[in-house]
Parts: structure tokens; C-alpha cells; sequence
């Protein structure tokens, strides 16, 4: 059998450089919340795939749902012979979407085609090109979606010119001293500077931010993003690529407002590991494109919705909306005692809706200044201690955790005490 330094000395040689890897590690199986490499060694999963595990590893539920599928038909593609799980997954996502009034959805196969979608829906809805995103953003890294993306590094850098009417505004965040009222600013600028709002297809928004480092859409700023689109005919996109299917501790992030978005993109967790994505809006926004505009070979494959409505079940069944609130105020309970521990790493900006949690690695003698060096090697004592851990944030010193919700009790305690070891450097 290979050994890791033998699988990744294979990978250098044989795959391109432009796709990274968080460990130099190999996973040989996994069940549940547990990861073990092709040594045999162990490892707590707080990673989740990027948050596409919210059911687990190889969940009993959903590989049945598989395996059933795959001794009746793996393909057809949709547009040339459609199938009832496409159709009723569709029915599901439509009656569980936030989504005001009759709603629609079609399906895709990633987190960044559901953006590109969104967007083209968008435009083809309101005949207009403009789009407004946010600094911090990851919308993917496909072409429009990575300049739809707020992050220069490592996404948009030698990767060509910008594409043109797309349009950023600084995100919200207390620690990083940017309020509602300047991102609301800078909106104003925009349309006094650059573009006319007449000429704006929609705004995209990340419920909680993602790779922007979980940091959630202020109430007020969402609510004010609603009455632009409703003053001057935009859309309001919600990416919820990584916050949908439960990690926030509701379905949907977006059920978090009192508004409503026009358009919601999910992906990730919806069909728990096959990949899998999907459009949800309103009927007559997501109807504007005409037949044939719309699609992909690959996407909403027979085996990913059988997937996906298993995940459904698995979420009904275990109550993982509910356990994603408890899991996340254990975690946060247990890194605020961390906080105080002076012995550690120190960490501040504690933070997360339900079990989508993070928290900032900062310099001892300036907790306001981050520290990207030292969160690689906590990364880095991480799997080398036993857990699989990941980091994101704009100035690469957030660590998020985005552990199973199907996790068992004595595997979470165990990865939080794994998370404090690694902090002990």
C-alpha cells in the first residue's frame, strides 16, 4: 500500500500545481465525523469535505439512496430524457426555500455554476448586465464567478482581465472597521459614479461569508439590500453555497432576516459528497430564460438527487437543523474558555451562526492584528496531532470549523481537545 509522502510525491508530478492541498495526506475511507489515511492513522474531520459532509461521511441513508439509483440508471441527461428525481428533488427544494411566493428551481453540478446561473437568470430576467458583490466574497472559480469573487489572492491573480459592469463593496465587519452605513456608502457611490441602478441585474451576497471568514450579513445591511432591489428593480441573490442545508441552525441562512432574497443558489451539503447544485427563486424570475439557455450534460445527475433526497430524509429523521444550534454553542462555549487560557495561542472574534463557527488567530501583544504565520502552523499541528482542520479569512488567520452534524458527542469533545493541543505550540 502507498504511503502519504509516496501519494503526494505522485500527485506533484502528475497533477497541476493551480489545485492546492490543506494536508499532504491521503484519506483511505471515512464514516461519519472520522478520517482514516492510507497508514491507517485516524483523524477527527472538522472540515467536512468545505462543508459538503453536514450528514457525514458515507451516511447508511444516503449511500442506500445511491446504490438503489445505480441499478436503475446512472445518465440519461435531464434535457434529453428527464427523470423523477430530478423532479421531485425540485418539489422539495421549492417548498423548503425562503422564497416568497410560487418559487422554481433547476439544478447544476457546483457551487460556482448555480452562481453563474443565478447571475445569467438575473440578467436575463431584468434585461441588464451590472452586478454588485462584496469585498471577501467566494462565489467560485469559474470565470464570472471568480470576478464575482472579492478576493484577489489566490483566485483572480495571472488569471486574466476582469470581466466588465461587475462591481465590489466593502463587507461589514466590526474588527475590520467597516460598518453597515460605509458598505451602504460605497453602494451610493457606485450609483452616482459607475453605473446608473437602472442598469444593475442584481446584488450577490453571502449569507455568512465563506472563505471571507464567516462573518455574518448584518440585519440592517440585508434589510437595506432588499429595499434598493425593490426601489430600482434588482435582483437579490443569496449565495448559500456553503451556509445552505442546515450548517447556520436553519435550512436556509437566509431564514435568519425578516426579508427575502429573490434568487438562492445552494450546493455543497445539499447532496451529502456527489456533487450536485442548484438554482432556487421565483417562478416567473427563474422562467425569463428562454429553453436551451439553461443546463449542462452532467448536471442534476440521476445519482446526486437520489443523494440529495436522502439527505432530506437524514435531516428530518436526526432533527440536524436542531443539532446544528447545539453543536454550535458547545464548540463556541469551549473556544471562549480557550480565550482566556494564556498558555495558547491567542484567538479573539469568536463567532458563527449555529455550527458554521470561526475564530481569529491574533498577536499576543495586539489582539486587533492578525496572524496568517501562526495559523499555518496551527493548521499544520492540527493533522499532525490528528484533526483536520481548515482556515480561511482575508488575511488568512481565521479557523473555521465545519464538522459533520451528524457528529457524535465523544468525537466533538475529542476534536476540541485535539483543537486546544494545536493551539498549544
Amino acid at each position: 500500500m502507498s504511503t502519504n509522502a509516496e501519494l503526494f510525491k505522485r500527485r506533484q508530478a502528475a497533477i497541476a500545481r493551480g489545485v492546492g492541498n490543506t494536508t499532504p495526506l491521503s484519506a483511505q475511507r471515512a464514516v461519519n465525523s472520522e478520517i482514516w489515511d492510507v497508514e491507517g492513522r485516524r483523524y477527527v474531520d472538522f472540515a467536512g469535505g468545505i462543508a459538503v459532509l453536514n450528514t457525514g461521511h458515507s451516511n447508511p441513508t444516503v449511500v442506500e439512496a445511491v446504490q438503489e439509483q445505480l441499478t436503475r440508471f446512472s445518465h440519461t441527461c435531464f434535457q434529453v430524457m428527464l427523470y423523477e428525481p430530478y423532479i421531485e428533488l425540485c418539489e422539495r427544494l421549492n417548498a423548503l426555500a425562503p422564497i416568497s411566493g410560487p418559487a422554481k428551481s433547476i439544478l447544476f453540478s457546483t457551487g460556482a455554476e448555480a452562481t453563474e446561473n443565478a447571475i445569467k437568470i438575473a440578467r436575463a430576467a431584468t434585461g441588464r448586465n451590472g452586478v454588485i458583490a462584496f469585498t471577501g466574497a467566494f462565489h467560485g472559480r469559474t470565470t464570472l464567478a471568480m470576478n464575482l469573487t472579492g478576493k484577489v489572492l489566490p483566485y483572480k491573480k495571472g488569471m486574466g482581465s476582469s470581466l466588465p459592469e461587475i462591481w465590489h463593496v466593502p463587507f461589514p465587519i466590526e474588527a475590520h472597521g467597516v460598518s453597515v452605513a460605509d458598505a451602504l456608502r460605497h453602494i451610493d457611490f457606485l450609483f452616482k459614479a459607475d453605473i446608473d441602478p437602472s442598469a444593475v441585474a442584481a446584488i450577490i451576497v453571502e449569507p455568512v461569508q465563506g472563505e471571507g471568514g464567516f462573518h455574518q450579513v448584518p440585519a440592517d445591511l440585508m434589510r437595506a439590500l432588499r429595499q434598493i432591489c425593490d426601489a430600482h428593480g434588482i435582483m437579490l441573490v443569496a449565495d448559500e453555497v456553503q451556509t445552505g442545508f442546515g450548517r447556520t441552525g436553519k435550512m436556509f441562512a437566509m431564514e435568519h432576516y425578516d426579508i427575502s432574497a429573490d434568487i438562492i443558489c445552494v450546493a455543497k451539503s445539499m447532496a451529502g459528497g456527489f456533487p450536485l447544485s442548484g438554482v432556487i427563486g421565483k417562478a416567473e424570475i427563474m422562467d425569463a430564460a428562454e429553453p436551451g439557455r439553461l443546463g449542462g450534460t452532467y448536471a442534476g445527475n440521476p445519482l446526486a438527487c437520489a443523494a440529495a433526497l436522502a439527505v432530506l430524509k437524514v435531516f428530518e429523521r436526526d432533527k440536524l437543523v436542531e443539532r446544528a444550534n447545539v453543536i454550535g454553542e458547545r464548540l463556541k462555549d469551549r473556544l471562549r474558555a480557550l480565550a482566556k487560557h494564556n498558555a495558547l495561542v491567542p484567538i479573539a472574534n469568536i463567532r458563527g451562526p449555529g455550527a458554521m463557527v470561526a475564530f481569529d488567530i491574533v498577536k499576543g501583544d495586539n489582539r486587533d492584528q492578525p496572524d496568517p504565520d501562526t495559523t499555518k502552523k496551527v493548521i499544520q499541528a492540527a493533522y499532525e496531532g490528528g484533526l483536520i482542520l481548515l482556515s480561511c479569512g482575508t488575511f488568512a488567520n481565521t479557523i473555521r470549523i465545519l464538522v459533520p452534524l451528524t457528529v457524535q458527542d465523544d468525537v466533538l469533545e475529542e476534536g476540541i481537545s485535539l483543537v486546544e493541543r494545536a493551539l498549544a505550540l
